[in-house]
């Protein structure tokens, strides 16, 4: 068999993503534009439904609310990557979805463009959420049992349809990014138009990362995939932990 042309069936996957990302350019209101965009990111990185995603299915993609074992609730998220093999999904009421603390591999938030203000939105928005208290179990195996898991330092980013910074991502960009606090860094950020980046910290300071413009949207889920490939897998949640005010409530009211 001939061999494949991997660049070309790469901007192939690029294109798809992109006519996937830019539906919302026929959605005038801005409501309904905002919704849409959001449900476009979510289909572009949910590899259960359709071709068009990209990660595989042991990952579920959802706008949602993270809570944990205390009742504590993070911000809105507009995308929350989580675990899709041990997620209880008995956390959903009025019509919004509560994912455990523990399911969640990454957040992020989506807005119109990159600007200092929409960094440092999406920052407070990731600290919401590293913020809860994950618990963690021992998990049985066929030859014994492993030792609870510490947990991961949950990813975050930002995605947008474009950057209004000129360059996309320069200075002002790296200056926004140094402005959040350990707890609101962002490890990602993508947009349809200008490419991505990757953020590291070293001694604090952030590092970028630049993707080209043409192959932006797979350099992000390229480099995020590999990220969630180092995390592993999620800590094995304490249920029993979020069942408390049942018992609570059984004791009031024998």
């Amino acid at each position: 068999m001939p061999d494949i042309d991997l660049h070309q069936l790469l901007m192939q996957k690029q294109e798809q993503l992109k006519v996937q990302l830019h539906a919302t350019d026929v959605v005038e209101h801005p409501v309904a534009k905002g919704d849409v965009g959001e449900l476009n990111w979510q289909a572009a990185l949910d590899g259960r439904h359709g071709q068009a995603g990209f990660l595989p299915g042991r990952y579920a993609v959802s706008g949602a609310f993270i809570i944990d074992a205390n009742g504590a609730t993070s911000d809105q998220i507009d995308l929350v990557i989580h675990d899709a093999h041990f997620c209880p999904l008995f956390f959903e009421a009025g019509g919004h979805r509560y994912i455990p603390a523990e399911s969640v591999y990454a957040v992020f938030e989506i807005k119109p463009e990159l600007t200092r203000e929409n960094i440092i939105y999406a920052g407070a928005k990731a600290a919401s959420v590293r913020a809860l208290r994950r618990t963690s179990v021992p998990i049985v195996h066929a030859g014994g049992t492993f030792p609870p898991r510490a947990p991961f330092e949950i990813v975050a980013g930002i995605l947008a349809r474009g950057s209004s910074w000129s360059p996309p991502f320069g200075d002002s960009l790296t200056e926004a990014l140094a402005e959040l606090e350990p707890w609101s860094r962002l490890d990602f950020g993508a947009t349809a138009e200008h490419g991505a980046f990757e953020v590291s910290y070293e001694e604090g300071a952030p590092d970028l990362s630049v993707s080209d413009a043409d192959g932006g949207l797979l350099f992000f889920l390229t480099h995020l995939y590999t990220r969630l490939q180092q995390l592993g897998t999620v800590t094995a949640i304490d249920l029993a932990q979020y069942g408390r005010p049942l018992e609570a409530n059984a004791t009031a009211d024998p």
